[in-house]
């Protein structure tokens, strides 16, 4: 298995979101070869064209406003190359990954993840080494 290494999102890489202050039951959709939901009170995001949703809880916790509508995600992500495809159940559902996509996961114990395409992860993200 890959080993889990520590990265940040590239400074230049904002995202633009809206929270679904709306009285809902919720967006259902279809990404990521799975069935997502997003609650009442999450953030439907906009990055770089790949639209998808983001419990309110973990926007709050890892994103920072860097002007009206638009976000960086402001915290380190955990993340490791995969070997194998496989299934990635998430918060927001279920997300099918292939071999040599990657796990990001927003906790060091591999908890609150999800899966990128690798040239899409490399292209957002780089290796954090402040720890």
């Amino acid at each position: 298995m890959a080993t889990l290494r520590r990265f940040r999102k590239r400074p230049d890489k904002a995202v633009t979101a809206i929270k679904l202050a709306l009285d809902t039951e919720g967006l259902r959709y279809r990404k990521w070869g799975g069935n997502q939901h997003g609650q009442p009170g999450d953030w439907l995001v906009d990055n770089a064209g790949d639209i998808y949703t983001v419990a309110a809880d973990v926007f709050a916790r890892t994103y920072r406003q860097v002007s009206p509508g638009r976000f960086i995600k402001s915290t380190p992500v955990w993340a490791r190359r995969t070997e194998h495809a496989g299934t990635l159940k998430t918060r927001e559902g279920e997300s099918h990954f292939a071999a040599g996509d990657y796990l990001v996961f927003n906790q060091p114990d591999e908890t609150d993840g999800y899966c990128m395409a690798a040239e899409r992860f490399h292209a957002m993200y780089e290796p954090d080494n402040s720890e």
